[in-house]
């Protein structure tokens, strides 16, 4: 069974990539076409570089690597915890402390304390403090559990960081090339996939595009904790052959996918709106 389906990746918008001036050129060897001023991804290469990333994390996750999924975006942060609450994994969802990775022992440390405050609170401690100290140390844990949540378990680096959109969390790619920790990201038009161990090219903007890829990616963690094979039994001789040619001829080419002219022009509206959005924050 297809780990991914083009079908599934043409319902979820995954081929839609960013205007054409906001494009890195890097990435021209995964874009198909232009439409509209929007980037088409090519979505053969799409299946083939996730099939080669989630291969690896099952791998990793096999080996009883930690996993650590990075997300900071609104549109992706429910999906980030989600995934990673599923498969086991650590998260960061809403900022990126610096030196999360590179300065592991610090961060690590505040996770203990708000651990402590979290035990403190659960036994009653708080309720013999005064109001005033209270208070402080309400906010306190409050701002600790929304930036150290998704690490309280991580008690040591990770041994695959997956990034939805390395552009936005740069940092978080920095660190782990500095660590030389492989990085697993969505990479959208507008990326510089050097940066990235296994790029998966594909729409990064879109919840359902992040969401179906970051399912299957929890998928990959799932699979290989759980110690899953894939191997089928044994076929004769020429069905190896055959089967090539079914799964080759499963995968239509670019060529003969239609590209809708009415989704294309509700994609260009969506991304007007983000610009919007962004000079709004701006100002």
């Amino acid at each position: 069974m297809a780990i991914l389906t083009m079908k599934e990746l043409l319902e979820c918008g995954v081929h839609f990539g960013h205007r054409t001036r906001k494009w890195n050129p890097k990435m021209a060897r995964y874009i198909y076409t232009e439409r509209k001023g929007i980037h088409i991804i090519d979505l053969g290469k799409t299946l083939e570089l996730f099939e080669r990333a989630y291969n690896f994390v099952r791998e990793q996750a096999a080996q009883g690597k930690d996993i650590l999924f990075v997300g900071t975006k609104k549109q992706v942060q429910a999906t980030i915890e989600e995934e990673a609450r599923r498969c086991g994994a650590h998260w960061v969802n809403r900022r990126w402390l610096g030196g999360t990775l590179t300065n592991f022992e610090t961060i690590r440390r505040r996770v203990l304390y708000m651990l402590e405050l979290e035990r403190n609170l659960e036994e009653g401690a708080f309720e013999r403090l005064p109001l005033k100290e209270r208070i402080k140390l309400e906010k306190q844990l409050a701002k600790l559990r929304c930036n150290l949540d998704g690490l309280r378990e991580m008690e040591k680096l990770p041994g695959v960081v997956y990034v939805v959109d390395p552009t936005i969390e740069v940092h978080a790619v920095r660190e782990a090339n500095i660590l030389g920790i492989p990085i697993v990201a969505i990479c959208d038009t507008n990326c510089d996939p050097d940066f990235i161990d296994y790029p998966i090219p594909g729409n990064d903007d879109a919840i359902k595009a992040t969401r179906l890829i970051t399912s299957r990616i929890a998928d990959a963690v799932i699979e290989g904790r759980e110690g899953l094979q894939t191997e089928e039994a044994p076929a004769p001789a020429e069905a190896p052959e055959e089967a090539e040619q079914e799964a080759e001829a499963a995968i239509p080419s670019m060529d003969e996918i239609p590209l809708d002219e009415t989704e294309l022009e509700e994609h260009y509206e969506e991304m007007l709106e983000e610009l919007i959005e962004e000079g709004d924050k701006e100002v």
